[in-house]
């Protein structure tokens, strides 16, 4: 349950006057090591969130925040933790005593580098656990021992079953992005992990999400101490470093345009964000065939291909990333100048998440949206959120620009098992034309059943 009638602990959206926004990390009295890592990551001041945060976890209290993605989160986590392990003399090494469970393989990965960052003064082993890479691989470095460990529940409730990975040494618990664990079906896997773990009177445990509703209150309830919390939610749902604009047009015009947008917008670097799957492919096919590069991203791709790309995004190496909503939480990459909504999200949040990959740190970026007959009806329900209407721009004529190349064929791609972003459409479990399990009793379809013919062509 969430502590409300405490006024020592309990946090408030409005900042004490003895604590004003953008205090020096090194006003926490936190290890030289520590300080130092934190400065040689670019750290200096505190974000909202982490000046709330950080007090409440370096005093040992469980904390339950709600703050907008690209705030500083997992700075406010990782702070308090590697502080309380620096100053652990009796610590027994390669526990592991920290566990950070995450909803995406990419948010898993971000979550590591930015601890290897942070802690690179502290003799720390850290280790990042998610599905689609080398399974015996992570499962000889958990035996070995680590320190902190980053997961996905499916990888992660793997090792547990079979003893690779022991639970009961863990003093330190981390949920982030706990509503996206929810809204990806994940909420049974992390009430086992949780149940395995050593009482929560005995550990110390920090929840962080974007909202924090009913659902993800009853986990506080049920598996954290009384944990104090801690909002800094804004009057509005998006930065206002973000330019935000939107464009009416047909779903056959929307290649056309988006080409268009690209010649007449001044980008440095590009995210695309789409609904499906295979309009990433198609618009990754498109977009090489007019000379731009582009690759994409989805829950098809290889981890470590997906790794490797987004590896290069980050670096400068690749300038447009087309995805679906796999790459629209938890990712910091600098200097996107823009994000294309190709589709209207269906989930509102989602289109708050996607167009929080531009405008980070500080900085400025556009945002703009496609809207399309076939999505325009997702549309009352984003500006509902919003609480604002998204501006509208008409297009000119000649922003349509023609579409000359092949037409794109979908490849076959056979139906995979897995957890963690394998599940079907980016995450979710079953679905039609996803990689999700297949049901008991299924059998490969006969050559001679008749099927629909594959629609061909572009946008």
């Amino acid at each position: 349950m969430i502590k409300e009638d405490n006024p020592e602990l309990q946090a408030t959206p409005q900042r004490p006057p003895e604590a004003p926004v953008g205090v020096p990390f090194a006003d926490f009295n936190l290890p030289p090591e520590l300080l130092q890592g934190l400065h040689d990551s670019g750290y200096e001041r505190c974000t909202l969130i982490q000046e709330k945060a950080i007090p409440l976890g370096l005093a040992g209290k469980d904390v339950a925040g709600e703050a907008q993605t690209g705030t500083g989160k997992t700075a406010a986590f990782l702070v308090p933790i590697f502080d309380r392990l620096a100053r652990e003399k009796d610590r027994r090494p390669g526990g592991p005593s920290v566990l950070i469970i995450s909803p995406t393989r990419e948010l898993a990965l971000q979550i590591m580098q930015d601890a290897e960052d942070i802690g690179r003064h502290l003799d720390l082993k850290m280790l990042a656990v998610f599905g689609g890479v080398d399974y015996r691989k992570q499962a000889e470095a958990l035996r070995d021992g680590v320190d902190l460990v980053a997961a996905t529940p499916g990888r992660l409730i793997d090792y547990m079953k079979q003893g690779i990975f022991d639970p009961r040494g863990v003093k330190y618990l981390v949920i982030d992005e706990a509503d996206r664990l929810f809204d990806m079906g994940f909420v049974d896997d992390l009430r086992w992990v949780l149940r395995r773990l050593p009482k929560y009177q005995q550990r110390q445990s920090m929840l962080f999400s974007a909202t924090l509703g009913w659902r993800v209150s009853e986990i506080t309830y049920e598996f954290m101490n009384l944990p104090t919390r801690v909002s800094v939610v804004p009057n509005t749902k998006t930065v206002s470093q973000v330019t935000q604009e939107m464009y009416h047009c047909s779903a056959t015009e929307k290649l056309n345009l988006l080409l268009g947008l690209l010649k007449k917008e001044d980008w440095s670097r590009v995210m695309i964000f789409t609904n499906t799957k295979r309009v990433v492919d198609m618009l990754t096919f498109k977009l090489k065939a007019h000379g731009l590069p582009a690759e994409g991203i989805s829950g098809d791709l290889t981890q470590p291909k997906r790794m490797a790309l987004m590896e290069q995004f980050k670096k400068g190496k690749l300038k447009i990333l087309v995805a679906t909503n796999v790459a629209a939480r938890g990712l910091h990459i600098e200097d996107v100048s823009h994000v294309i909504n190709f589709d209207v999200p269906a989930d509102p949040e989602d289109y708050v998440h996607r167009i929080g990959r531009t405008a980070r740190a500080g900085a400025v970026g556009k945002a703009i949206t496609l809207c399309c007959d076939e999505y325009a009806t997702h549309l009352p329900y984003v500006e509902e959120y919003l609480a604002a209407k998204i501006p509208v721009v008409f297009a000119d004529e000649d922003m349509f620009l023609p579409d000359d190349t092949p037409n794109y064929r979908r490849p076959y791609r056979p139906a995979r098992e897995g957890r963690d972003g394998q599940r079907g459409r980016d995450g979710r479990s079953g679905g039609r034309g996803g990689g999700g399990r297949p049901r008991s009793g299924d059998k490969p379809a006969s050559r001679s059943r008749s099927r629909r013919p594959r629609k061909s062509g572009g946008a």
